[in-house]
């Protein structure tokens, strides 16, 4: 399928990695021009050059700011002031037992998850009603409709980033713009991955055997029943971007391996 990306403009925050490098690498598949984003000079410059391998001829280049500052928003926004589509992917999560989340912690997730899609959202949104046209996705979560014991923190923010798309997608109505969150299952991603890997190495346990352990006590209700790759996270993200998904705009969207039992 033909997503009729070529000649727009995408950045994806926190792309260096993970879902963020798969979106990435599909939407420069697609032939958009791509901004990959990063803390790093370092961890953006090898993003990019792995795109490029992937997909040779691939229109790609790099910032690296930190998101989640207000300084770091503006420089992002400083090397890429015009953009088709913002998929506000850069996020962070710490599994904390709720008595010990410091404020310093609390702010750090919030800064994070949730302010860096505002400032951001705020400088490209009126852009894109000036033109009629945009894309902008909140990468959130299912851990945003069952907030995780383990994390409650990293739950609120994944809550607040489906309040803020649809808020946003108010904005929006009879314009060429759409906003909307998708919200991905657990996820082989690279800090999903070091961290089961961390935990298996620590119980002498195979990876495979957490993984197995986490579907059947902490995710049970999950019918993959095994982390999602990113690439199938990314796929769904590609075509909320498209020109073909005009009519999908204030939605949240699940690719969570039906982990959510809901039919809404």
């Amino acid at each position: 399928m033909d997503l009729q990306l070529s000649g727009k403009t995408a950045l994806v925050t926190g792309s260096t990695a993970g879902i963020g490098l798969a979106i990435a690498s599909l939407l420069a598949r697609e032939s958009a021009n791509v901004i990959v984003n990063g803390r790093t000079s370092k961890r953006v410059d090898q993003a990019v050059a792995a795109i490029r391998h992937k997909c040779p001829g691939a229109k790609v280049s790099g910032v690296d700011a930190d998101v989640s500052s207000a300084e770091g928003c503006a420089r992002l926004i400083g090397a890429a002031p015009e953009v088709d589509i913002l998929v506000n992917n850069a996020g962070i999560f710490r599994p904390t037992p709720f008595e010990q989340i410091s404020d310093r912690e609390w702010d750090e997730l919030f800064q994070t998850n949730v302010m860096s899609g505002v400032r951001l959202s705020r400088f490209y949104l009126p852009k894109m009603r000036a033109k009629n046209w945009g894309r902008i996705v909140f990468i959130s979560s299912e851990s945003a409709v069952q907030i995780p014991v383990e994390m409650i923190h990293y739950g609120l923010t994944k809550t607040a980033q489906l309040a803020l798309s649809r808020g946003l997608a108010e904005t929006t109505a009879a314009t060429g713009v759409t906003v909307n969150a998708v919200l991905p299952g657990p996820t082989a991603s690279e800090g999903v991955g070091a961290f089961v890997a961390d935990m298996a190495r620590r119980r002498g346990v195979s990876p495979e055997q957490i993984e197995t352990e986490f579907f059947n006590s902490v995710r049970p209700s999950s019918l993959l029943k095994r982390f999602a790759t990113v690439e199938e996270v990314a796929h769904l993200v590609a075509y909320v971007c498209s020109p073909l998904a005009s009519a999908t705009n204030g939605a949240s969207l699940r690719v969570d391996g039906g982990v959510v039992r809901s039919i809404l």
